[in-house]
């Protein structure tokens, strides 16, 4: 007679503890410059209620897309995935809480609406930390998993997961609008120059599919690079648009701080293979 399944795998728990461990130790590493952020502390407090809902509704797809190709723990198949996208969110808000409590951010006495539009605000970058946690800090980066072997439209979301992260860490801060401010048109033009080049180089050193096509720069240009660019400078405005840096400001004004943003921003999108 075949003794019955154990109906609690203690191998399979325990990995998943440290699989949960991770998921909180990547939300920490990766959203620590936003949580000790003065802007993103104001933005909680002052942003339009259905701008942050926006952002939160926005953010669901792109964890979930963060949780097929990556994860925080090995389980696969639409379930799991969608799974580990909740437990990640809920990590990006506890970590959020306990850390903005701890700063002295968030005050046990603290309006209600003040209170969860700070920590809903930065749920989003933690939960995307967390995600992340298995390929940057298990030591697992040099397996064979779903993002290698990943679409060119899927390429195409990493580039954009990464612009969005590394956007969301300049968007809020009074330095990108000054920087803005202070640039002129030449200093513009070769801000798109630098940004386009940089792209262009890391996309390489960065081991995106189609890497075959390094040998055809051209093409590979037109592949990844300019819309990857095109990505970058997308996820810019709607980083500008989430906090409110578009109200007021002339198209060119906007246009220019989409373009410093979009430095950055092409940064993250081209380093995404780094990241994920």
């Amino acid at each position: 007679m075949t003794a019955a399944a154990p109906l609690l795998d203690l191998g399979r728990e325990r990995a998943y503890v440290r699989d949960l461990g991770r998921a909180f130790a990547g939300a920490l590493v990766f959203n620590i410059p936003l949580l000790m952020t003065m802007e993103m502390w104001e933005q909680g407090v002052v942003m339009d209620r259905w701008r942050l809902l926006t952002f939160i509704v926005a953010g669901l797809p792109l964890l979930y897309g963060l949780s097929y190709y990556a994860g925080f723990s090995k389980r696969r198949g639409l379930v799991n995935d969608a799974l580990d996208t909740a437990v990640a969110l809920a990590v990006g808000f506890v970590t959020a809480s306990v850390l903005l409590i701890l700063f002295g951010v968030v005050e046990w006495d603290a309006p209600p609406r003040e209170a969860l539009g700070m920590v809903a605000l930065q749920a989003i970058p933690g939960a995307m930390g967390a995600l992340l946690a298995r390929r940057q800090l298990s030591g697992e980066g040099g397996g064979d998993t779903d993002e290698d072997q990943a679409s060119y439209f899927g390429e195409l979301f990493l580039m954009t997961v990464g612009a969005l992260f590394f956007a969301l860490n300049i968007a809020p801060t009074e330095e990108m609008i000054l920087i803005a401010y202070k640039a002129t048109p030449v200093h513009i033009l070769a801000l798109i120059a630098v940004s386009i080049l940089l792209l262009h180089l890391i996309v390489f050193k960065a081991g995106f599919a189609g890497q075959e096509e390094a040998d055809h720069p051209l093409k590979a240009f037109f592949h990844f690079t300019v819309p990857g660019y095109a990505i970058a400078l997308a996820v810019s405005l709607f980083a500008l648009f989430l906090f409110g840096r578009i109200e007021g400001h002339s198209v060119a004004g906007v246009v220019q701080t989409m373009i410093v943003l979009g430095f950055p921003a092409s940064i993250g999108a081209a380093a995404a293979r780094l990241l994920v």
